[in-house]
């Protein structure tokens, strides 16, 4: 599958991480105007494209994921991975032998917790778990359009082009998965800048606690600071940075690390990021449609059309309400907005 297409002149409905909320998913998409056909949601002028994270964390992941491929492999669809579904193929490849580990992922603490809710719910669904990761393999990395592009976390132009050249298109293979184990390989860059962003080491001695109890000595970055000074105008993140540290003026070798993506650039795309607030462009050619729907924010979409600048108009989202009675981790209310 190739991730480099000519836009049609139907319009697009990008649709950020889904995290297993397959009720909220299918409100959202009835709001844009898809209906079941087939068993399948189709409409009759708009594609969707999901921004990746289908799984994990969420009261109805392999609901999600029937929804979604289905509506991929009918044609009403597409999908980029996010780094949670690559998350999944390391955790349930073994290593090759010699490699001193068992698994591509280690079967850590934190690792374990990630993916809990998605083995739980396949637990009695082995055979489509394994099809499921066999699918993954086809959806591709990257969307680049005409007119605008789709990545999970970070655009960056050059590890792309690179990328399309090593391996002929937008996918990957097993032998790729199994070399980006090693951080620092060409792999391993690509699959941590494109699924997971940008980021700069702390001071040194310092960490910060993320909210979800992991402690880091890196913080994430923009790709598209323009002019930055300080670590303040380049951190984005959930978690902010000490007050000390965001007025830390950025030194040359950290501002030569930085990626840029200029306003001349069409507009892109990216999920990945936790936020907050009233749905908006964060510029003019760039939006996170990531609001943070499995905690209860909103699942979003940007229904995209021919423009060059976007417009907080055209964001469309379903509020995800705690359940007013005792339900546990397994409900899930949605209301349109």
């Amino acid at each position: 599958m190739s991730g480099t297409t000519r836009a049609a002149s139907r319009g697009f409905d990008i649709i950020g991480d889904i995290h297993g909320c397959a009720n909220t998913l299918a409100h959202l998409l009835e709001q844009m105007g898809y209906r079941k056909i087939n068993g399948v949601y189709q409409h009759r002028r708009r594609q969707a494209i999901f921004i990746g994270d289908i799984i994990d964390r969420g009261p109805r992941i392999r609901e999600a994921l029937h929804l979604v491929r289905d509506m991929v492999e009918h044609g009403s669809a597409r999908m980029v991975m996010g780094n949670h579904e690559y998350n999944a193929l390391g955790y349930c490849t073994r290593a090759r032998p010699g490699s001193g580990k068992k698994w591509l992922r280690e079967h850590n603490a934190r690792h374990d917790r990630l993916i809990r809710e998605t083995l739980e719910q396949f637990e009695h669904y082995p055979h489509e778990w394994n099809d499921f990761l066999e699918w993954f393999y086809t959806v591709p990395l990257f969307i680049e359009e005409a007119n605008f592009r789709v990545v999970h976390a970070c655009w960056d132009g050059d590890l792309i082009s690179k990328f399309k050249q090593s391996q002929g298109g937008a996918c990957i293979d097993e032998d790729f998965l199994h070399a980006s184990a090693a951080l620092e390989s060409f792999a391993g860059q690509v699959m941590d800048t494109l699924l997971r962003g940008t980021d700069l080491r702390l001071p040194e001695g310092m960490a910060i606690t993320g909210r979800d109890g992991y402690v880091r000595q890196f913080f994430r970055t923009k790709f598209w600071a323009d002019e930055p000074r300080t670590y303040a105008d380049v951190v984005f993140q959930p978690d902010p940075l000490p007050a000390e540290v965001a007025r830390r003026p950025l030194e040359p070798h950290e501002r030569a690390q930085l990626i840029s993506y200029p306003l001349s650039e069409p507009p892109v795309f990216v999920g990945h990021y936790w936020m907050e607030g009233k749905p908006a462009p964060i510029t003019p050619n760039v939006a996170c449609i990531d609001y943070s729907a499995v905690k209860y924010g909103k699942l979003v979409a940007y229904r995209m059309d021919d423009e060059r600048e976007l417009s907080r108009d055209k964001f469309v989202w379903v509020d995800v309400d705690r359940p007013e009675q005792a339900g546990g981790p397994n409900t899930e209310d949605s209301v349109a907005r």
